[in-house]
């Protein structure tokens, strides 16, 4: 018998005989010299099936007989640790992320984020609220799924359009993420969603797709491979929409063919949140719950996120529709990821559990995430060296909707910091004092009638303190007495989800009553806006005039209100907030419509206008309850920049005046007309916390731009497929055969770079790896940023292949005349295509490859050239 057996055999021993002795248990499970399979074994071998299948919720209850602490699986790190109620380092988007083309910040960031992850969940542990969500060190991220279409809103998540760009950066994150401790698991990532999903997000819960085999393998599984195989990613996500009729996380091909048998995946699978109601709520595939949950473990999904179905899985045993044997399979699973982490074991004997909490919104981790607000900016056209502007102009106008908007800097899916900065604020700390900033909304995202505000906080009172009495419930209902009551003098609040609304109540399941008395200060009218998520009503005189408690909609709500002045209107808001982030704000003021003309005339002083436009995650994001022009459920139904704002800019243009438009926006926009005729073009994304000092050290000259675009930035609506059609036909930059307003991998520099001396064999062997080497040159004179990229080009039109394929891109700084070779290295995967049947072929024959500052064929002005070679292919 080997030693292992024997130490656990008599570890066995000793737990009887404490137990015989009415001493407190000690388990093997709790013995760290045991290995994690052994420990893991007998953990799950002391579970009755009812507490095993309670384990498989993402808010697994504590099992107090066995010590062991409850735990919510459910955590997001997107760009920064997510909706917990502590400050954390908000980086960039993830697709302005995508947008610096550069791993080694990703990595960095990744590593920073599980570090304050860490800090988070030790306060947890410290305060015994590991039962919270947003508290624990599972992350569902990263988002893998190829943006293939601009409409789809919750692209803003993800990499891009390009498979190997997707691939390798998630590769970073994952490896950042998870750490390189031999034993244990810094934190945990999942690659999602799991597969072939990418919208519409109103279909999501009923859409069933499917694609050929080509296109599987040579679009939407590429990087979940790297990140399985490779990688070691420990969580998958399933999706919520069927494959080829069968639900994602109950799919024959993508869950038991592929994922576990073909990848041999060996860790957890989670449900996306409520996708196994889905099972027969909505693609009826399945009679009820318990069918259902079967089906999914069956096919190894180990956690069902959001409902209670897997509840169902007792029955299930009882009624022989699954094993309980299969049920300890995904249990093994998820305690596996738990021993991982180090959550059984010492504090002493984990890393990563000693983490202080200093690290929370460190210096280091703040200048990273300006690091990569200003990686990721990208300059799209600068006509006549417009950019960057003087810091001593004596008068600059900022406008736009997204100039002092700190919502749409934060993307989605994101933490709260202590500090950020708006493109306003940005640009007002950067010029000399003595340069005049004026601001200027004038416009919303989709209109130009702007409710002006009045400062109307002296109006409000209560019992005769200035504000409203504020009540706070710990309900959705506004039941039972209040937990706070206190005074505010205005109501304009918003929690990121997970944020503390008092000292007990978190941002989310509550509800507040706000109560005050107006006074009018004229005969007249005002207009009372208010916007909330979720629900609210609102009464003047103890007269209900809005009701938006059951059927509210993303967007502010007005009532206009006839005055006397000197009369008093009580007035009273309540509100309700379930899950997500809340909001609920009373502004008050007079609609007036944007006269563009005058405001051009009344600024003709100006030495530039900065219109901060574009949309938002107000607008863009997952199945959001939005209906706007261009906008509807999250998702776009159109790719153009909204008429208003293009309309604003033709009135700015005309002034005369330098004109610098800055795109914010999580996917691509159709910008025909100011791409024709605006001078300065920045697209800077959601850039996080850092956003607005990161603009403006670009905007003046402090930062050189190199950031590229990850996703085709197409001409028109026109431009594109039918959303709900997967086929990858004119779709992206591999296969789009029109010509995009700005290409794939497109972006502009202050200075220029010369590619010379292009070094590659001219024939190799089949499944020869090779070398290929470029020399880079500054050849201007501004230091700056480079990114080198290698496309490959198929020249066979026989073989069904990409028109051009990412291959290898590297990022790097350069000083006037300096030069620095940059090396690809290729091996025969990369050589290779995918066949019609999904497997994987190399080249024959000739093969050209591009290296250069953007993709081959890219038709607007570069500031770096392209060098191509054909190589052979011995067959």
């Amino acid at each position: 018998m080997k030693t292992k057996n024997i130490k656990y055999q008599i570890f066995i021993l000793i737990s009887f005989w404490c137990t015989a002795q009415n001493t407190k248990p000690n388990y093997p499970f709790q013995n760290t010299a045991l290995t994690f399979d052994e420990r893991v074994e007998n953990l799950v071998s002391q579970l009755t099936l009812e507490e095993k299948v309670a384990q498989m919720l993402n808010a697994a209850p504590a099992i107090p007989r066995l010590g062991i602490p409850a735990y919510d699986w459910w955590n997001e790190t997107l760009h920064g640790v997510a909706r917990t109620p502590f400050k954390t380092t908000v980086f960039p988007q993830a697709i302005a992320m995508a947008a610096t083309f550069d791993k080694n910040s990703l990595f960095k960031m990744a590593d920073y984020a599980a570090l304050e992850g860490r800090a988070v969940y030790n306060k947890a542990v410290e305060l015994k609220r590991t039962n919270e969500r947003y508290l624990g060190l599972t992350y569902w991220t990263p988002n893998i799924n190829i943006f293939r279409d601009p409409r789809w809103g919750r692209g803003q998540e993800t990499y891009g359009e390009d498979p190997y760009l997707t691939a390798i950066l998630g590769d970073a994150f994952v490896k950042g993420l998870q750490g390189d401790d031999p034993k244990y698991l810094k934190a945990a990532a999942c690659a999602k969603h799991y597969a072939v999903h990418s919208g519409p997000e109103s279909l999501r819960h009923t859409f069933d797709v499917d694609v050929t085999p080509y296109e599987l393998w040579d679009t939407y599984l590429p990087a979940f491979r790297k990140l399985i195989t490779e990688s070691k990613v420990a969580g998958v996500m399933c999706a919520y929409n069927a494959f080829r009729t069968q639900p994602c996380c109950a799919s024959d091909i993508l869950m038991n063919d592929i994922l576990r048998k073909e990848w041999k995946f060996n860790g957890y699978v989670t449900s996306d949140c409520w996708a196994i109601d889905d099972f027969f709520k909505n693609h009826k595939t399945h009679p009820d719950a318990a069918s259902a949950s079967a089906d999914a473990v069956l096919h190894g999904t180990d956690i069902d996120c959001g409902t209670d179905a897997y509840k169902s899985l007792v029955q299930a045993v009882k009624n022989g529709q699954i094993s309980e044997e299969q049920i300890d399979v995904s249990v093994k699973r998820l305690f596996m990821i738990r021993f991982r982490l180090g959550m059984f074991d010492p504090v002493s004997m984990v890393k990563y559990a000693q983490t202080p909490n200093s690290v929370l919104e460190s210096e280091e981790h703040s200048n990273h995430a300006l690091k990569m607000a200003r990686q990721s900016i990208v300059l799209l056209k600068n006509e006549k060296n417009t950019l960057p502007l003087s810091k001593k102009l004596k008068k600059i106008v900022v406008l736009g909707p997204n100039a002092d908007n700190s919502i749409s800097i934060l993307g989605n899916y994101n933490g709260t910091p202590s500090k950020l900065t708006t493109v306003l604020q940005g640009i007002k700390e950067k010029v000399n004092p003595e340069t005049e900033i004026v601001f200027e909304k004038a416009v919303n995202f989709t209109n130009d009638t702007l409710l002006v505000y009045k400062d109307l906080k002296n109006s409000y009172f209560y019992e005769g303190k200035q504000g409203f009495k504020a009540e706070y419930f710990d309900n959705t209902k506004l039941s039972g007495k209040a937990e706070t009551v206190k005074i505010e003098p205005e109501i304009n609040n918003f929690w990121q989800e997970g944020e503390m609304v008092t000292k007990s109540i978190k941002a989310n399941h509550f509800s507040a009553r706000y109560t005050t008395n107006f006074k009018a200060d004229e005969d007249g009218s005002i207009s009372f806006e208010i916007t909330a998520d979720d629900g609210y009503r609102f009464s003047i005189d103890d007269k209900e005039v809005i009701n938006a408690w059951d059927k509210n909609r993303w967007g502010a709500k007005t009532y206009k209100l006839q005055t006397k002045k000197d009369e008093v209107y009580k007035l009273v808001l309540e509100y309700w907030q379930g899950e997500g982030k809340a909001e609920v704000s009373l502004q008050a003021g007079n609609f007036i419509k944007t006269d563009f003309n005058k405001l051009v005339e009344r600024h003709k002083n100006a030495d530039a206008f900065i219109f901060a436009g574009g949309i938002s995650p107000q607008l863009e994001g997952e199945e959001m309850p939005v209906d706007a022009p261009g906008f509807k459920g999250g998702d776009r139904t159109s790719i153009l920049l909204p008429e208003v704002q293009t309309k604003l800019l033709q009135a700015l243009e005309s002034s005369g005046k330098p004109v610098i438009f800055l795109m914010m926006t999580g996917s691509a926009i159709a910008v025909p007309w100011e791409s024709e005729n605006i001078p300065a073009i920045l697209n800077i994304w959601y850039g996080g916390q850092a956003a607005g000092k990161a603009a403006a050290d670009v905007i003046f000259g402090d930062y050189n731009p190199a950031g590229r675009l990850p996703v085709t930035f197409y001409k028109d609506d026109s431009d594109l497929p039918s959303f709900i059609d997967y086929k990858m036909d004119n779709k992206t930059y591999r296969y789009f055969k029109g010509k995009p307003l700005y290409g794939f991998g497109y972006g502009l520099s202050y200075t220029q770079f010369k590619y010379s001396e292009l070094k590659a064999p001219a024939k190799i062997k089949k499944g020869q790896p090779i070398t290929i080497a470029v020399k880079v040159t500054n050849s201007g004179k501004k230091e700056g940023e480079e990114v080198s990229q290698l496309y490959l080009m198929n020249q066979n039109s026989s073989i069904k292949a990409p028109l051009k394929s990412l291959k290898g891109f590297e990022r790097f700084n350069l000083k006037p005349g300096e030069s620095t070779v940059i090396k690809f290295n290729l091996s025969s995967e990369d050589l290779s295509y995918v066949t019609e049947d999904g497997s994987l072929k190399q080249y024959n024959g000739k093969i050209q490859i591009a290296v250069g500052g953007s993709q081959p064929d890219e038709k607007n002005h570069t500031t770096s050239n392209i060098l191509t070679q054909t190589l052979e292919i011995e067959k």
